[in-house]
């Protein structure tokens, strides 16, 4: 007796001789004897299509068969932890910044860097309008500060505070990337 053949036989195929070998190939025995095939009901006019047979899964347990599709699965996505801001403020910046920024006309300080002095780059703040396209902006205790894009690299990482001696009132950078600083302390190299 002959086993029972897993797919409907047809005179004309879609699929060549190889790919309908491969296909076969990929259900074992065990697999095709637990199928049951039942022959078609409805009287068809070709010769060829009395051989077909349905083939219907067993009642019981379903087999799930290796090539055949999954449903996607949809995986939740990973919280994100928020990004660290490129720029710290402390304190004594923050009380300056707002005050700066306590203006009829509502301006931000945008902070950046210039070549200039003897290592080579120097901090530069100036008063803007609106954010460029991709500048940072730094929120700390409700005062924002936008970084230059062109000097996010320079800058990452680094604490502005706000520094008064007897001599001198002024915004100080400590950046842990200075590679070389001037004796004055106005310029650096990264």
């Amino acid at each position: 007796m002959k086993a029972p053949t897993v797919f409907a036989r047809r005179t004309t195929s879609s699929l060549c001789l190889s790919c309908r070998r491969n296909l076969l190939r990929q259900f074992s025995t065990a697999a095709r004897a637990r199928f049951q095939s039942y022959p078609l009901t409805s009287p068809s006019p070709s010769s060829a299509a009395r051989d077909s047979h349905v083939v219907a899964p067993p009642a019981g347990p379903s087999i799930r068969l290796q090539d055949e599709p999954r449903p996607p699965t949809r995986r939740p996505r990973p919280l994100r932890a928020p990004r660290k801001a490129a720029m710290r403020l402390t304190p004594a910046a923050v009380d300056h910044l707002r005050r700066l920024l306590d203006q009829p006309e509502p301006k931000l300080i945008k902070v950046g860097v210039r070549n200039r002095g003897c290592s080579g780059l120097a901090y530069h703040l100036e008063y803007v309008d609106r954010a460029a396209p991709f500048d940072e902006a730094v929120e700390q205790d409700g005062v924002t500060v936008l970084v230059d894009s062109k000097a996010l690299f320079s800058i990452i990482g680094s604490e502005m505070d706000w520094v008064e001696d007897k001599l001198s009132q002024r915004f100080v950078f400590r950046n842990p990337n200075i590679k070389e600083q001037c004796g004055c302390g106005e310029s650096f190299m990264v």
